[in-house]
């Protein structure tokens, strides 16, 4: 299949954007954790980092985690870029 279609390659852009976001914000797992605990989500900072590390996490928790580190525009462009650097 061609690497454009590739779910590693994907699960690849949703770890380097999840880290991006929570580089930017400071936020570790523990952290991240507490902030989803606010919301009543329960999510181990171990387990979180296991879910991004391998890009493999529902959309709810996804949105979930964009909510609590209060991402107000997904960047298509740092997506893009993302992506083309997988893809290489």
């Amino acid at each position: 299949m061609h690497t454009k279609y590739n779910t590693l390659t994907w699960n690849k852009v949703v770890k380097q954007f999840i880290r991006s976001e929570m580089s930017k914000k400071s936020v570790d797992y523990k952290e991240l954790s507490r902030r989803l605990a606010q919301i009543s989500i329960s999510q181990t900072p171990d387990n979180l980092r296991s879910k991004i590390n391998k890009g493999i996490l529902g959309a709810q928790l996804l949105m979930q985690i964009l909510l609590v580190l209060n991402v107000r525009r997904l960047d298509s462009e740092l997506i893009q870029e993302i992506w083309e650097d997988s893809t290489q």
